[in-house]
């Protein structure tokens, strides 16, 4: 099993090519993902995800905040995100929307967290950019509770052959440019980890995968 393996060196320059991109793409991600999500991945994800979260929830690369309208009531959130520009715009979203968000700028390879602390961790289409996935999935195992839940919804290698062939090509500009990784099996690293698979699906021609899983 071949994991990104990353030195606190290659972490910090690779996290300063990520800062530089979501800042110049932090103003349109909202109208790009929306278009991905409505013509290749399904909408119908991110309110997947958000409905399995309980209690005191964790959300790795925030982002914009576009999860926030699909949280059950009652959720405790917390939202982390490398990007000053991408928090500042879900700040915003989070007082239009009325919800209370704990926010923390901070790296999800080194969360800024307590052993134990979340009942849920919650990552949508963000770990095919952060540099280390397996250093990443061991620390929201780290920050959750005996029993927590780890929800993961991302855009994986096709099942269809042509599908990945032309991923592999995008990929192989996109980690160079900004980071961004294709074809990804976070499903890999979260079973390393030693977490029980609770909930898995894949669809759209073997693109999208979305999990829930235990830790123990």
């Amino acid at each position: 099993m071949k994991y990104d393996h990353r030195s606190l060196e290659e972490r910090t320059k690779a996290n300063e090519l990520r800062r530089r991109a979501y800042a110049k793409s932090a103003p349109k991600y909202d109208k790009q993902i929306g278009f991905l999500e409505r013509r290749v991945f399904g909408t119908d994800h991110r309110p997947w995800a958000c409905s399995r979260a309980n209690g005191r929830t964790l959300e790795v690369a925030v982002g914009t905040g576009l999860n926030f309208p699909h949280y059950p009531p009652g959720i405790e959130l917390v939202g982390l995100d490398l990007s000053p520009e991408m928090l500042a715009i879900a700040d915003a979203r989070a007082k239009s929307l009325g919800n209370k968000v704990d926010f923390k700028e901070g790296d999800a390879q080194e969360l800024p967290f307590s052993d134990a602390e979340f009942d849920s961790v919650i990552c949508t289409y963000s770990l095919c950019n952060i540099p280390d996935v397996q250093r990443t999935v061991a620390e929201m195992k780290r920050v959750l509770r005996p029993g927590g839940r780890l929800i993961l919804v991302d855009h994986i290698g096709s099942s269809v052959k042509p599908i990945l062939w032309f991923q592999l090509l995008i990929e192989f500009f996109s980690k160079r440019i900004e980071g961004e990784y294709q074809t990804r099996r976070p499903l890999l690293q979260v079973k390393e980890a030693g977490f029980e698979i609770d909930e898995r699906q894949r669809s759209h021609a073997g693109v999208i995968e979305r999990l829930v899983a235990v830790r123990q």
